[in-house]
């Protein structure tokens, strides 16, 4: 088992958050103030992290089984995130979906930090 941050459509009410199985929630949290936040081209979000200019972004944390990780989360991300590990805002590491580096995709990239969250971007945008 491992921590997974989660921020997009595996949250609770999310159209992939069947794939997380029974994998218990841990915690509601935020990442460290150390990451920019961008909506992939309207399908889903990304985290960059940055060495200013940061902001923190909620979530949710999960203990996640790494069968499940390689068999049912990780093949259902679009190719613009790749898996990395983040700080959170209580100084814990967990695996995240990151905005993949060097990024290929000609998926359209928005700036959405100050939303400070993926479930208040899609309320507001």
């Amino acid at each position: 088992m491992t921590l997974m941050f989660l921020n997009g459509g595996a949250m609770r009410g999310g159209p992939l958050h069947h794939l997380l199985g029974d994998a218990p929630l841990v915690a509601e949290t935020r990442t460290a103030a150390k990451y920019r936040f961008y909506s992939v081209g309207g399908r889903c979000p990304a985290l960059y992290p940055v060495s200013h200019g940061g902001a923190e972004i909620d979530g949710e944390l999960y203990d996640l089984d790494l069968d499940r990780l390689r068999d049912q989360v990780l093949p259902a991300e679009p190719p613009e995130l790749e898996l990395g590990v983040i700080e959170l805002a209580d100084g814990r590491s967990a695996l995240a979906m990151l905005l993949r580096r060097p990024n290929t995709s000609h998926a359209e990239l928005a700036d959405i930090t100050d939303f400070g969250s993926w479930t208040t971007y899609k309320e507001r945008a």
